[in-house]
């Protein structure tokens, strides 16, 4: 089986090429993922990296439990594939802005709009603000994402969400965006 090599550095992102040359730095605070194969190389990338949300939590790896969140989700709600989505990418805003947590959220829903659309931009953006008001959708995702973090359970792997991935952004994407 062939080792997955990734494009991008497994702790610090520095540039995202967009679909032209143009490239974005991180002073320019403006990224967009602009294909699935980008989305899956950062997903990929975070392999290995803890994510700690409170002092009483133990860490835990950001991939793994990315796909445990998805899987749970599925499993909850099979039909709605974009709280799935959701669930998957949020750990994202960790490997593209780690040491600024208050702004990572809106930064990470900044960056997949584009290419997921507005409502998982939404739920991405809106999963750690835990002060203001929820709807059923941000519940079941936040009750997922707390789940995963206890739940010992064979998720799949990341190559299993490339499809879902493919089919939201040819649906949220513009003409000639997606490759």
């Amino acid at each position: 089986m062939a080792q997955f090599k990734s494009r991008w550095p497994t702790r610090k992102v520095d540039m995202i090429c967009c679909r032209t040359a143009t490239a974005y730095s991180r002073e320019d605070r403006r990224m967009e993922l602009r294909t699935v194969e980008e989305l899956m190389d950062l997903l990929y990338a975070c392999r290995g990296t803890r994510d700690v949300t409170g002092h009483d939590q133990a860490p835990v790896d950001a991939h793994d439990h990315a796909l445990r969140t998805a899987a749970l989700l599925r499993r909850g709600r099979p039909a709605d594939k974009e709280l799935q989505v959701a669930g998957l990418v949020r750990p994202v805003g960790r490997l593209l802005w780690p040491g600024e947590p208050a702004s990572r959220a809106d930064r990470a829903a900044d960056a997949i709009r584009a290419l997921l659309g507005e409502r998982v931009a939404g739920l991405v953006r809106l999963h750690p603000r835990l002060g203001l008001p929820a709807d059923d959708d941000l519940l079941t995702l936040r009750a997922a994402d707390e789940e995963a973090r206890t739940a010992c359970f064979d998720a799949g792997v990341l190559e299993d969400w490339r499809t879902v991935l493919e089919l939201l952004a040819a649906r949220n994407s513009r003409f000639g965006m997606v490759d």
